[in-house]
């Protein structure tokens, strides 16, 4: 369904309730496919940022929430790295932040909007199209470091990257694989991981850093 405005509000809508109303959402379209996975907090570009949901199945999917009670100001910086890396992107907003966020975002994103009306959903106003220039190096970046060489082993391409710094083997995925095919790695690899937990992020080269995510 699509809006020409939201409708009239009655309450503010705040993360919790947005968050809420998305993962019933996501549940609802995507909860019955056992290939599906739906993540909260993903961690993008080495953590300096983090996606509010995302959904990894034949493609991965972003979500950033922007309740009425946050502000815009970390947007620009967000829609920046989060264009690296999704192959979709949707933005969820409260009535507040509506008008201006259908001007920041970029043409390919969804825009999705959490009516201030108890009980409703989530309506769509724009459909998110599918990233025009995703990053090569920011994508290889969702791997953690002890995922990357057995990768790089499995495919023999491991050799003296044993002891690295984890930027040396993003940097053989990069080299070794087109971004088609390094794009079905990684969400093949963030499907099968178990160990997912959130962590702080730590310096660029620590051999042990990882991408977090609840």
């Amino acid at each position: 369904m699509h809006l020409s405005r939201p409708s009239d509000i009655l309450i503010a809508m705040r993360d919790p309730e947005i968050r809420q109303r998305l993962r019933q959402r996501l549940e609802t379209e995507f909860g019955s496919d056992p290939t599906t996975l739906i993540l909260d907090e993903l961690g993008v570009c080495c953590g300096r940022v983090r996606a509010d949901m995302a959904v990894v199945n034949g493609e991965l999917k972003g979500f950033e929430i922007k309740s009425d009670e946050d502000t815009l100001l970390r947007l620009r910086s967000q829609i920046s790295d989060y264009c690296k890396v999704f192959d979709t992107v949707s933005i969820v907003v409260g009535a507040k932040h509506f008008s201006q966020v259908r001007k920041i975002v970029p043409c390919w994103w969804g825009i999705l909007v959490a009516e201030g009306v108890p009980r409703s959903g989530i309506r769509c106003f724009r459909r998110e199209q599918i990233n025009p220039s995703p990053d090569a190096a920011a994508i290889a970046q969702l791997i953690w470091r002890d995922e990357a060489f057995m990768l790089l082993m499995a495919h023999g391409l491991h050799v003296g990257l044993r002891n690295k710094p984890r930027k040396f083997l993003w940097a053989a995925l990069v080299d070794n694989f087109q971004i088609s095919d390094l794009k079905l790695i990684v969400r093949n690899q963030l499907k099968a991981r178990r160990d997912w937990r959130s962590v702080e992020p730590r310096k660029q080269d620590d051999a042990k850093s990882r991408p977090s995510s609840m």
